[in-house]
């Protein structure tokens, strides 16, 4: 058995966006390159992983820009706010952090941001590029799922692969990226019937479902990947995943711990999709 090693490969893959965010500065091409982050209101948990971007912008050479808004703010202040980012060219990218307020219409106001700036790959745009096959900023998670797959060289061509859960923001794209990758893929949900005779047949197993301790021993077949994605508490109020991992590992030839798993690697490709972005807008490929 495995441990694949989120911290790992996202200090390896931020030193390659250091290094390129480097070179590209010193190309002088103009604008910076520049992620802002929309923060509607004071969500805790909201409030760290605003810093933990901010953070990880500083460490490779990327300039932040937090615009904060107040809980209250209506549609029509961010919208505006949006708007302004879209036409600030030392904007590389920008996110809406998620939650917003419930009175905010999200995939609205999502939808404002320009598609060449959405580095967290949510815009209806972007979505529309990844399912037809098309160059395109991929939502931060299973990108960075992608990342560790390939970074353990995990055989994905022609495997079994099972993702649980069909959230827009995971799941749906991370069956089409192993879809693209020519996976045979099975998307199960809440209503999914004999869901671990299913699992059982995979080679590759990624449950996004925010259920603690959810996929258990039973469900999983000797030799097989399973990627956690989850991020729960579990009766002891200890931070676990959607995988009972003392219960899988064993079974398991790759596995992601939480924390330490996937985790580190959302914010180390919202790095890369804003680096990625600049390099779009001035004819880099």
């Amino acid at each position: 058995m495995q441990i694949i090693d989120g911290k790992l490969v996202a200090a390896e893959t931020r030193r390659e966006i250091a290094k390129e965010a480097a070179e590209l500065k010193e190309k002088k091409l103009g604008a910076d390159i520049g992620l802002a982050v929309i923060f509607v209101g004071d969500n805790p948990a909201s409030q760290v992983y605003v810093r933990n971007k901010i953070k990880a912008c500083e460490e490779v050479g990327i300039k932040s820009y937090l615009c904060k808004l107040p809980e209250e703010s209506s549609f029509e202040d961010v919208a505006e706010t949006i708007e302004r980012l879209n036409k600030d060219d030392n904007v590389s990218g920008m996110i809406l952090q998620l939650p917003i307020p419930k009175h905010l219409d999200e995939n609205r106001l999502i939808d404002l941001i320009a598609p060449e700036k959405d580095v967290d790959g949510c815009t209806a745009a972007q979505k529309g590029r990844l399912w037809t096959g098309r160059d395109s900023l991929v939502a931060c998670t299973p990108y960075g799922v992608m990342k560790l797959l390939d970074f353990y060289d995990i055989p994905l061509e022609g495997r079994n692969a099972v993702v649980i859960g069909r959230s827009n923001l995971v799941g749906k794209p991370m069956a089409q990226l192993l879809l693209d990758r020519n996976c045979t893929v099975t998307l199960c949900h809440s209503r999914t019937r004999n869901l671990a005779d299913i699992t059982r047949s995979a080679d590759i197993v990624v449950v996004a479902i925010g259920r603690a301790k959810f996929l258990k021993a039973d469900m999983a077949r000797e030799g097989a990947t399973v990627i956690d994605v989850g991020m729960d508490r579990d009766e002891n109020g200890k931070l676990c995943g959607d995988v009972d991992f003392e219960q899988v590992a064993d079974k398991c030839a790759y596995i992601t711990p939480v924390p330490g798993g996937v985790g580190p690697m959302t914010v180390t490709m919202l790095l890369a999709n804003t680096v990625k972005a600049y390099k779009s807008r001035n004819g880099i490929i």
